[in-house]
């Protein structure tokens, strides 16, 4: 397995194209807008300078890294030499399904094709290949360069040989694998999503301020960073699409969104990457800090 395809140049897929390619893997990264292909290489130029400047990597090892990305706009000709693929669009069922059916088509029947999918049902992206024995849940950590694990989901026909496959080759991008089981949002937003969802009823129900919440966290649980700046880093709409499918997978009222996350998605409040979540980005350039947190 050397040649990997990755849809979507946001922000897990450059950073899934860019860690394939640091370990010498051929990487295509594939997404339907020049405009995010530049944007996704930039990012990944930058994140590569920021491991030269601290010593991480020589001149050298950028350059050979990038050397090893080519982008394209179409999944036709990004994917059809893959020997594994990994979907990491938006989170929208609709999207990835379709994303899966032309990728059946496209790509040799021996291909793996993965998704990085947070929450939706491995099993549900399967059913429209006709490999479903070939689709599994490769779900990485933000931002992925740095972040160790990697969820590998097992559908319910994922076979045991792909699921193998796929987690020797986690381990060989020196990254720790760790099976679970296709329920809604796995095991990571399963746990983490309430948290971040009652973080966000304590706000609405005025019971502290954003600050107090997330240092409450910080200096008493230990977390490196407060559930809500750290919604802020994922994105509101992703916490917002996450929680609606835990929500319509457990019909469970514990996993319906808060009221003031729905309406801030619905004002454009989306954290980091819109300017203004729980936190104002605009001025004080407070993104660039989360992104050194991390770094």
């Amino acid at each position: 397995m050397k040649n990997i395809a990755v849809i979507g140049a946001g922000t897990m897929g450059n950073g899934i194209a860019h860690t394939f390619a640091q370990f010498n893997y051929n990487v295509h990264l594939i997404d339907i807008s020049k405009e995010s292909l530049e944007r996704g290489m930039e990012t990944i130029v930058k994140n590569l300078d920021r491991m030269v400047a601290k010593d991480k990597i020589s001149e050298a090892d950028k350059k050979k890294t990038l050397q090893q990305i080519k982008t394209f706009t179409s999944i036709k000709e990004g994917a059809k030499s893959a020997d594994l693929v990994i979907e990491a669009a938006t989170e929208n069922a609709v999207l990835k399904t379709g994303i899966f059916k032309e990728l059946d088509v496209v790509c040799s029947e021996k291909t793996i094709l993965a998704s990085n999918t947070s929450s939706i049902s491995i099993t549900q992206i399967a059913a429209a290949t006709n490999r479903p024995d070939k689709v599994i849940g490769m779900h990485f950590m933000n931002p992925v360069p740095i972040m160790k694990l990697v969820e590998i989901i097992r559908g319910y026909n994922t076979s045991h040989e792909v699921m193998e496959t796929i987690v020797a080759l986690s381990k060989k991008i020196n990254k720790t694998p760790v099976e679970v089981n296709d329920y809604p949002g796995f095991v990571a937003n399963r746990i983490l999503m309430p948290m971040i969802n009652e973080s966000i009823e304590t706000l609405y129900n005025g019971v502290a301020g954003v600050n107090e919440i997330d240092l409450v966290m910080k200096l008493g649980m230990a977390h490196p960073m407060g559930p809500l700046q750290l919604a802020d880093f994922i994105g509101l709409d992703v916490c917002l699409s996450i929680l609606e499918v835990l929500y319509d997978g457990f019909k469970n009222s514990k996993y319906a969104p808060c009221p003031l996350l729905v309406n801030m998605v619905r004002a454009g409040k989306l954290g980091v990457k819109s300017g203004e979540g729980f936190y104002d980005y605009s001025q004080n350039k407070k993104a660039e800090k989360v992104a050194k947190m991390f770094s």
